[in-house]
């Protein structure tokens, strides 16, 4: 199967209107607003109404954008989910699925190498912090379901034969590696790049 024949052409997307425009606007203000004060006072001493007050929102206004003060932060992960799906098909097709996913995690690697401080400190009130751990959790289970329909093309599996594991493993294992080199490169500061720590806990489950 060529490139082309596994692509379909898509109607263009519509230009968003101004108040999807504007509220794409509120939203990046609070995150950016709410990533401040976590960052400055911890996540749990951050209270919604400090946040609201600071933008210029009602606190009830504030939860129309975010149903939760855990989805300010975790937001970003959908975001960053669909970059990767996105990255993993536009990798050749003859490239093995293990190297593909690996080479998909580049759009993270790169952009956290363009703020590493205020990635590692995400990164750390993440992992410090249970209610975001347990929504990262979750967030990653949503990128293995858009990562999966890739891996299994890759495989020659039918989207319909849940019996055949393969692509499902192969997700959840470069997730799973892709966990320990985040947590590994918070725990050394950053001293060692995320990529190098990624290609190490990857490499040794293909060697």
């Amino acid at each position: 199967m060529n490139e082309n024949a596994r692509t379909t052409d898509h109607p263009a997307r519509k230009p968003p209107g101004l108040r999807e425009r504007m509220r794409a606007t509120v939203q990046a203000e609070v995150v950016e607003v709410a990533h401040r004060l976590f960052i400055e006072q911890g996540f749990d001493r951050t209270t919604v109404d400090q946040i609201a007050a600071e933008v210029g929102l009602s606190r009830a206004s504030l939860f129309r954008y975010f149903g939760t003060k855990e989805e300010i932060v975790l937001g970003r992960l959908v975001d960053s989910g669909r970059q990767i799906a996105e990255a993993l098909a536009a990798r050749p097709d003859n490239e093995r699925p293990w190297e593909a996913l690996r080479r998909a995690f580049d759009v993270l690697t790169q952009a956290n190498e363009q703020a590493p401080q205020q990635t590692l400190a995400y990164l750390r009130m993440l992992q410090e912090t249970p209610s975001l751990r347990a929504g990262h959790y979750e967030k990653q289970l949503s990128w293995q379901e858009l990562l999966v329909p890739e891996i299994a093309r890759r495989l020659g599996v039918e989207p319909d034969r849940p019996e055949d594991t393969r692509p499902s493993a192969l997700a959840a294992a470069a997730l799973a590696c892709l966990d320990v080199a985040a947590t590994a490169w918070v725990a050394c500061e950053g001293t060692v790049p995320l990529a190098m720590l990624l290609d190490r806990a990857m490499g040794a489950l293909r060697d």
